[in-house]
């Protein structure tokens, strides 16, 4: 999927928070976004998935040069964020299967071997609820980039994770980032060391 950003901006209230970003996602593109705490990150990831509307400016969608309907956006994407809430009255299989209805893996994986890359076989029947902030993340970060998308959307990928768990996140990336475009909003050079592109969220600040 090729996302294009025409001179967008967004505002809530009377407050702008970013202005005239000209962004242009290439399929196989992989792309750092950087920036200060509070200073739109999120706010673009959000755009750039169609989640938020911009308040000036237009946001394209194309595969294969055909024009995608916004409502079939979310079918070429996966995300994974801090924000995004698990369900947690499922335990760690459910959750996984549940995820499947709307996202196949890659590689045709299994809720076996996707628990196996989590290293969480003695959790498989526990209730999300009761993991640690560092398991959520895992979670999240496992369904979203073992996903079967072309573009993949990661906002503060190691946020609770510890040293073993971003080596873990590394690894993963490699294993399965494949040829897809990848969207790294962080200030954690570790989140997005393979990027090839970074786009400094301050330069949509000015005016």
């Amino acid at each position: 999927m090729k996302v294009e950003l025409n001179q967008v901006g967004k505002r809530f209230r009377r407050d702008w928070v970013l202005r005239g970003v000209n962004l242009l996602i290439e399929p196989g593109s992989r792309i750092a976004i950087t920036g200060p705490n509070g200073s739109g990150k999120s706010t673009l990831l959000k755009m750039i998935c169609g989640h938020l509307t911009p308040s000036k400016g237009k946001v394209d969608f194309s595969v294969d040069d055909k024009q995608l309907a916004l409502d079939q956006v979310y079918t070429q994407l996966a995300y994974a964020a801090p924000y995004i809430e698990l369900i947690e009255e499922f335990n760690l299989q459910e959750a996984i299967d549940f995820h499947r209805k709307f996202k196949p893996f890659q590689q045709n994986l299994s809720t076996k071997d996707i628990i196996a890359l989590l290293g969480f076989e003695r959790s498989r029947t526990n209730e999300v609820r009761n993991f640690s902030s560092g398991m959520k993340q895992r979670l999240k970060l496992v369904l979203a980039i073992c996903s079967q998308a072309p573009l993949l959307l990661l906002d503060e990928p190691t946020t609770n994770l510890d040293a073993q768990g971003t080596a873990w996140y590394a690894d993963l990336i490699n294993q399965f980032g494949g040829q897809r475009s990848i969207v790294v909003a962080s200030n954690v050079e570790a989140d997005y060391a393979f990027c090839t592109g970074k786009v400094d969220i301050r330069e949509y600040k000015k005016g």
